[in-house]
């Protein structure tokens, strides 16, 4: 089995590990510069890291499930399920003299690809 990889996102302002297969969709078509678009080859899956403007009127854990249900309402999504919210400690962080706090949201969007029907 081939190992998770450290991929550069951003232009390099941070990293993700990706599972094996994971296409930088990129690659195919254009993608705005606020996400990184990833699928894999063999399965119907995508992975989404896109940057959000700050909404002052949400906070914490509630900031993450805002951002997360505006992209599928934004997105037509038939369902978003959240799984987790998690806080990030802020000592594991890169950016971590540039916020107070850092959140990670786990969760499922059904969302039609595009040019397909939902």
């Amino acid at each position: 089995m081939e190992p998770a990889r450290d991929y550069p996102l951003f232009g390099g302002a941070f990293s993700a590990a990706l599972p094996p297969g994971a296409l930088d969709v990129s690659d195919l078509r254009p993608v705005p510069d606020n996400q990184e678009v990833f699928c894999h080859r063999a399965t119907d899956q995508s992975l989404i890291v896109e940057l959000l403007e700050l909404q002052a009127h949400v906070q914490g854990e509630e900031a993450a499930r805002y951002h997360f249900e505006d992209v599928g309402g934004v997105q037509g999504a038939r369902s978003v399920q959240v799984d987790s919210v998690q806080p990030l400690l802020l000592e594991n962080l890169a950016l971590r003299s540039c916020c107070q706090e850092a959140w990670v949201l786990s969760g499922k969007q059904q969302v039609a690809k595009e040019n397909h029907q939902p």
